[in-house]
């Protein structure tokens, strides 16, 4: 996360970047503070906004600790950002970078509504929007790296799993 930062024209945008909340948090403690922007509990604001980061130029990493939150965001996605290219004809190709984990269910189990995996049905939802499942550490950066250097300037959502940051 802190190469991300380095680079330029990126913003981490979303709930726990600027500061503790999630476990996502811990990946982002050392990202300075004027590459975070924290947003209120409100998904689907948040997604729009990304967008709008995008179509002025930034790169943005908007995060959301569990899928199943991101699931309030999804129209904004699949009706917004996945299609602009196709509708401004390639004049528009906003480049976001979606960060989302599901959410661990150790050591103790949070509840049904924060560990879904959703990552087939958003394959399926999506045509611009790459989506990215990371089940190793090794994964990791590389994956990040062509989020934000591809050339075809696609969309990714990179899914993290939460269980992980304990066992891998």
């Amino acid at each position: 996360m802190e190469w991300l930062a380095g680079q330029p024209k990126t913003l981490f945008v979303g709930q726990t970047v600027a500061g503790p909340g999630t476990f996502m948090f811990q990946t982002l403690r050392d990202v300075s503070k004027d590459k975070t922007l924290e947003m209120p509990i409100n998904e689907s604001f948040q997604m729009q906004f990304t967008l709008g980061l995008a179509l002025a130029g930034y790169v943005p990493i908007s995060v959301y600790p569990r899928q199943n939150f991101l699931l309030i965001a999804t129209a904004d996605m699949a009706n917004m950002i996945d299609k602009i290219p196709a509708i401004s004809c390639n004049q528009w190709v906003p480049k976001v970078i979606i960060r989302v984990a599901v959410g661990p269910d150790a050591p103790v189990h949070p509840g049904h509504q924060h560990v879904g995996n959703y990552a087939e049905a958003f394959r399926q939802m999506f045509h611009w929007i790459e989506v990215v499942e990371l089940e190793e550490p090794k994964d990791i950066f590389p994956a990040y790296q062509h989020a934000l250097e591809r050339k075809d300037n696609k969309s990714t959502l990179l899914i993290e799993h939460g269980n992980y940051y304990n066992q891998k």
